[in-house]
């Protein structure tokens, strides 16, 4: 059975929140638990792939939506 990932609403929110409460999120969740980041900010296709690079997290995909991005991250 596949659990759901976390949806991570962060609409809205610009640089460095998106990057913050995404970290801080991840910090309460169980290593390989999968979070869902969906942002507006421009700046966190930069910003949430390099937070993954620099805690260890996975980013396992991203993808372009109507209004920003959504981000699937497994927390490691």
């Amino acid at each position: 059975m596949t659990v759901a990932p976390t949806r991570f609403d962060l609409r809205g929110l610009k640089c460095p929140l998106p990057v913050l409460k995404t970290r801080k999120r991840l910090t309460t969740m169980a290593s390989g638990d999968h979070l869902l980041v969906e942002t507006t900010d421009p700046l966190a296709v930069i910003d949430l792939p390099h937070m993954c690079r620099e805690d260890g997290h996975r980013l396992i995909s991203t993808d372009v939506t109507e209004n920003g991005h959504r981000f699937l991250i497994e927390k490691r």
